[in-house]
């Protein structure tokens, strides 16, 4: 695919990106996409299809208390538990205010981690990560953001969340549907909107402006970008997901880069 050189003009020091469409077919990939790569907040959906995995498995229930009081894993995986940005303290009640947080994912973690007798970086191992060879991805700390990837393994996890064989396919439309619908609150890096929506685990475009994803994403596409530069996109519409991982911080310059790649992604595989 041509659209994925333009990571070429990234003003990035290394920079990898693929496409997969929903049928498992690799579209197209450039850079070095064996590359270990930082995911911070990318890793939030690695850590939530891990937590859907516990779920399936009859080891924790969506509506069980986990967190604050009054909070559960439905709130946690929705940044709906009142829990801080990156502190582990109350701001809201329950259900009432869409807080991006690390610390829900943190507290997540430890409350799969005490329900199946695994570390959490383990039991993702072996729910998501084994199953899918993706062999090059690691989690050492904080299922929030601490997790290591390259191109080529993100791309077998775009795969299964496209087409998946680790869940059953009505858990994975829920979570890439709203959950608590018409909550306002701060996207990381593009201030307040309003309203913020979110499935479990995974950002929901809807129409959200400014956004990461392109103007011509549909309001279906779901995902998360990360502060190490990096992102994840799901656009059912397009039958089709893309992963771009760089080594330079979320800034400016991916504000101005992102959308227009994902545009040009887009015109390309409507083609």
């Amino acid at each position: 695919m041509q659209s994925l050189e333009l990571i070429e003009n990234w003003p990035v020091p290394t920079a990898a990106a693929a496409v997969v469409r929903a049928d498992g077919t690799v579209a197209g990939a450039h850079g070095p996409t064996g590359h270990r790569f930082p995911l911070a907040s990318v890793t939030k959906p690695l850590a939530a299809y891990a937590a859907l995995v516990a779920y399936e498995e009859g080891a924790v229930e969506l509506d069980e208390p986990a967190g604050p009081d009054g909070s559960t894993v439905r709130h946690l995986l929705a940044h709906t538990s009142g829990l801080a940005f990156d502190e582990h303290r109350v701001t809201a009640p329950p259900g009432t205010r869409r807080l991006y947080s690390n610390a829900g994912f943190e507290v997540l973690g430890d409350h799969i981690a005490k329900v199946t007798d695994i570390p959490f970086a383990e039991y993702l191992r072996q729910a998501v990560l084994e199953p899918l060879g993706m062999t090059s991805t690691t989690l050492d700390g904080s299922p929030a953001k601490d997790g290591v990837s390259t191109v080529d393994d993100l791309v077998r996890f775009a795969a299964e969340v496209q087409a998946p064989r680790l869940l059953d396919p009505r858990t994975v439309l829920e979570a890439m549907s709203v959950v608590h619908p018409g909550l306002a609150g701060v996207l990381p890096g593009y201030g307040h909107q309003k309203p913020n929506d979110w499935g479990l685990g995974f950002e929901i475009r809807d129409g959200k402006s400014p956004h990461w994803t392109g103007a011509s994403s549909s309001p279906r596409t779901f995902g998360h970008f990360g502060q190490s530069g990096t992102f994840l996109w799901i656009d059912p519409d397009a039958g089709a997901a893309c992963v771009a991982l760089t080594d330079r911080a979320f800034g400016p310059w991916a504000v101005e880069s992102w959308p227009s790649f994902t545009d040009a992604v887009l015109a390309e595989l409507g083609r």
